[in-house]
Parts: structure tokens; C-alpha cells; sequence
């Protein structure tokens, strides 16, 4: 197989944080926490993740997000403004 054909299975970290709709930074916290399985490509450390490692880690989400909520979980909103720290629905601290 060609690099290139290999590279065309592969996805930019700004691709990839699209799709996870995730800061860019976020997904390198996770790739550097062994969370996803990222590939780097060159000396700068440029990521690539495959495709089907993307496909098992939403899968991954999916069926703990299944679990949470069959277990009584109720959904939680975190609030965007970091300096709270609180979520909605909880109460303040």
C-alpha cells in the first residue's frame, strides 16, 4: 500500500475534533492520557488518528453513556464558565 493511500485513512486532529466536537487541545490531553490512540507523523509531532479508532471510541462513549443512564444516571450540564465550577441541576458549592 502507497503512504498516500495509508494517509487517506488517517484523520487531522482538526478533523477529528470536529467530528468529537472537542477543542483540538482537548483531544491531545486525551491522545497524551492514552485515552484515543494517536499516531504521529513527522519530527514536529504532528497527530493522526485512524478512522477506525475514532469509530471505537464513539462506540466506547456511546454504550458507558447507555450504561450511566440505565443505572439512573440523569443527564448534567456543566457550565461553561470554569471559574464556578458548577454544574446545573447540582447544588452550589
Amino acid at each position: 500500500m502507497a503512504n498516500g493511500e495509508h494517509m487517506s485513512d488517517m484523520l487531522t486532529i482538526r478533523e477529528v475534533a470536529r467530528l468529537l466536537h472537542v477543542h483540538p487541545n482537548t483531544l491531545r490531553r486525551w491522545s497524551n492520557a492514552g485515552r484515543i490512540k494517536a499516531y504521529h507523523i513527522n519530527q514536529r509531532g504532528d497527530r493522526r488518528f485512524k478512522r477506525e479508532e475514532i469509530a471505537r471510541f464513539l462506540a466506547e462513549l456511546n454504550s458507558q453513556a447507555d450504561d450511566w443512564q440505565k443505572n439512573g444516571g440523569k443527564p448534567i450540564v456543566v457550565a461553561a464558565n470554569r471559574a464556578s465550577h458548577q454544574s446545573f441541576g447540582e447544588p452550589s458549592r
